[in-house]
């Protein structure tokens, strides 16, 4: 919107009033972890970045500015990540940042919520009088961060499961008896009680470890402890599991315990995770917890431009829609943000072909059933399936994004789109190649 001389209020309740899970006052704080996930073109996670990318996405250029190694994934130092946003949002000229709390939903103005996973009590009751819905919820646990100095590399090895991209990930192997002594400690550890008014809502892909260790002794071991594609070279042997840490920050000061999400009281982490070998000695730098993730009922509310059915002024963006993941945020913040503009200078608002990620991503939070509705990860079940597809997936993953990308092209140029996103603010072009991907066409 800034880019296009339309000059905004940006609302941000903190540091003034802070949530469960934030700490600081920087716009786009990362809380659960610093991975965007895939940057693979044949990963739907990976053709979605693609896209952000030919449409000039701030918030991905600012993500790739502030890389750490993690394979084949984007990762992010997070505590830079956020201070690059809050600068570049905050020394804009057409945007002016308001630190206080909004408890109650303007009227009569276009406006953006964005207001995240963590809505204010207040804020969510204003919401559910326009929308007329109640906002749904469910818990998101955090998995904790160790200090790279308390890790006994002796007992760690460096390696990504497949050789997929570079070698980026310490991993903690187990034998059976160190692994089954562990699902044992996880059984037996106490967790942080719900209050009385609280649900034992999870989103299945965020389940706590705890969680998933008490649906079979070896849930865990084919989940995110699964070894397999790994080769310990003490051995030469696959383990019987592992536990991967990925980098978190840019100095690989800080770990990030992959797929340890936790409610674990934080005297029981320290016990049951320092089971695993080579975390005898872990200092948790931030311990497991658990947070509310408010969203609404996306196909009762949301149009595929990211309106409100109630009122065509009134946008949502990021998880608050249910788009479960920061790519996924950003994606509907970019069409949410884009629309506005539209909307404001008297344009139709816009959605991306449905062969695209973010085109399928939007229709299924706006269309999707009603009475089922939950959380969503962009993935290939999104895309509407190839006309002649290959037998092997990878092909057929790569068909599909190939299509996209090109069916995206397409689209830009069609709407007239073609300057605004494919030119940055310092008037560089960028060239359909760079924004599509090479390998891919």
């Amino acid at each position: 919107m800034a880019e296009r001389g339309i000059s905004v209020d940006l609302f941000e309740m903190r540091p003034g009033k802070q949530t469960p899970a934030h700490k600081t006052g920087c716009l786009a704080e990362l809380v659960c972890s610093n991975s965007l996930k895939s940057d693979s073109p044949t990963t739907a996670s990976g053709i979605l970045k693609r896209e952000l990318r030919c449409l000039d996405s701030l918030i991905l250029r600012i993500a790739e500015e502030t890389a750490v190694p993690a394979g084949s994934a984007l990762a992010v130092d997070r505590q830079r990540f956020a201070d690059r946003v809050t600068e570049v949002i905050s020394g804009h000229h057409l945007i002016r940042v308001v630190r206080e709390e909004v408890r109650e939903l303007p009227r009569g103005v276009p406006l953006v919520v964005a207001s995240g996973p963590l809505t204010s009590k207040v804020f969510s009751q204003s919401m559910q009088g326009l929308l007329g819905e109640s906002n749904l919820y469910f818990y998101d646990a955090i998995a904790p961060l160790i200090a790279a100095s308390s890790l006994d590399y002796h007992k760690i090895f460096l390696g990504s499961r497949y050789q997929k991209g570079d070698p980026a990930y310490l991993n903690c192997p187990m034998d059976k008896s160190e692994y089954l002594t562990f699902h044992d400690g996880l059984l037996s550890a106490q967790t942080v009680p719900m209050r009385s008014f609280e649900e034992k809502l999870f989103f299945e892909p965020c389940l706590p470890v705890e969680e998933l260790a008490r649906r079979g002794p070896r849930t865990l071991a084919f989940g995110p402890m699964k070894a397999v594609g790994l080769t310990d070279p003490r051995t030469g042997r696959r383990p019987y599991a592992i536990v991967q840490l990925r980098q978190d920050n840019t100095e690989a000061t800080v770990y990030n315990m992959v797929g340890f999400q936790t409610r674990l009281r934080r005297g029981e982490q320290r016990r049951v995770f320092r089971l695993i070998p080579g975390l005898q000695q872990a200092e948790f730098l931030r311990y497991g917890s658990v947070h509310r993730n408010t969203f609404v009922c996306g196909p009762r509310i949301l149009q595929p431009t990211m309106q409100t059915r109630e009122d065509e002024r009134v946008f949502l963006a990021g998880q608050i829609t249910g788009g479960e993941g920061y790519v996924e945020s950003v994606s509907t913040g970019l069409l949410a943000g884009l629309n506005l503009t539209r909307v404001i200078r008297g344009q139709e608002p816009v959605v991306p072909p449905r062969t695209t990620a973010v085109g399928s991503l939007c229709r299924y939070l706006s269309q999707a059933d009603g009475d089922h509705f939950q959380p969503m990860n962009v993935n290939f079940g999104l895309l509407p399936p190839l006309d002649d597809p290959p037998r092997k997936r990878e092909q057929r993953n790569r068909a599909m994004a190939r299509r996209a990308l090109r069916d995206l092209s397409d689209w830009i140029d069609r709407e007239e789109m073609k300057k605004g996103a494919h030119h940055r603010e310092d008037g560089q072009a960028i060239s359909h190649l760079t924004c599509l991907g090479e390998e891919l066409l």
